[in-house]
């Protein structure tokens, strides 16, 4: 994925390789442990027969539900482009925001994957690079925002109509402190950075001096315009609401016939967890939390695996190849 981390950050690029490969294996353990599972727990013919079965329409809705993922990030950058008197076709922007999606599932960052990539492309559609680091800020600030809302929600609606486990709990915590430290230091950093509060000796810290060099242009107007960044943060809950609506055409597909309320806290926990594990794609950690929350709210161990393979199918593996395609097409 070339330019994932902001400029200025210096990495060792073995560090960073062994790393990410020691977490991919974890996941692909995890997931390979999670498959076995499932299949020795149930009869193998069950999950053959899951498949032949699957309602065709279903799958269709579930087309075109990831369809609207990416139209509504798209949506963020073209309202926060107008803002700034520059009006973008949204339909050129669709492409990108499926590259952005890719980067950040290719690489788990919280969401920042993508900015340098995303910023060289809208430079290239002669951009600013000032306006589309404001654009990338207004993205982040207000896919934490809405990752905090639907958090709440998803723990509100297995209080009130499911049941809560103190499990549950402890991951919430451990992500209302990283959605408010990562987007709130961000801030911190650039206002203080700004009136040189901040002692020398920090600047060389390659972090901290990576983070002010990429921010050092752009604007507090996210901030500054609530309604913007309120708008934005719309378009960024409906792309959760789409994804988890994704998991409930699946259970559908496969013949559960089970309330939209079941498969919206599955898909969110299954999220955190996947964001907080950093194992690259999420991979086994996201599946292994939505099955055994499928599992824990009456769905078959056979249907809620099948499910979450399919979702999974639909929101990672099938955009892999446009999102490599056009991120490569992007960089020459």
């Amino acid at each position: 994925m070339g330019c994932c981390f902001p400029a200025g950050i210096s990495y060792s690029k073995d560090a960073m390789k062994k790393g990410r490969y020691k977490a991919l294996l974890a996941g692909v353990l995890i997931l390979s442990a999670l498959v076995y599972a499932g299949t020795h727990y149930g009869d193998l013919t069950l999950f053959i027969e899951l498949l032949s079965h699957i309602d065709p329409f279903w799958i269709v809705i579930a087309g075109l539900l990831q369809v609207g993922t990416y139209i509504a990030l798209a949506m963020v950058w073209y309202r926060a482009l107008s803002y700034n008197g520059i009006l973008y076709p949204l339909e050129k922007l669709i492409p990108l925001a499926f590259a952005k999606l890719f980067a950040d599932q290719a690489i788990p960052s919280g969401g920042i994957s993508g900015i340098a990539f995303i910023v060289n492309a809208f430079r290239q559609r002669n951009v600013a690079g000032s306006i589309g680091m404001g654009v990338m800020l207004l993205s982040l600030l207000s896919y934490y925002v809405s990752y905090a809302l639907v958090a709440v929600a998803a723990l509100l609606t297995l209080w009130i109509y499911h049941d809560i486990h103190e499990w549950m709990i402890f991951v919430a915590a451990l992500f209302f402190v990283f959605v408010v430290a990562v987007p709130g230091t961000l801030l911190l950093l650039m206002q203080w950075g700004r009136q040189d509060r901040l002692p020398a000796w920090l600047f060389r810290l390659p972090i901290i001096a990576g983070i002010l060099e990429t921010f050092a242009d752009v604007s507090n107007d996210a901030v500054r315009k609530p309604m913007l960044l309120v708008e934005a943060t719309v378009y960024q809950t409906a792309i959760f609401v789409l994804d988890s609506a994704t998991l409930w055409s699946m259970l559908h597909a496969l013949g559960s016939n089970v309330s939209w309320l079941l498969a919206f806290p599955c898909f969110v926990v299954a999220s955190i967890v996947a964001m907080l594990s950093l194992i690259p794609l999420g991979l086994g950690t996201f599946e292994a939390a939505c099955v055994g929350l499928l599992v824990t709210l009456g769905i078959r161990v056979e249907t809620a695996l099948t499910a979450t393979v399919l979702l999974r199918g639909f929101t990672l593996w099938l955009p892999m190849i446009p999102g490599l395609v056009l991120t490569r097409r992007e960089f020459r």
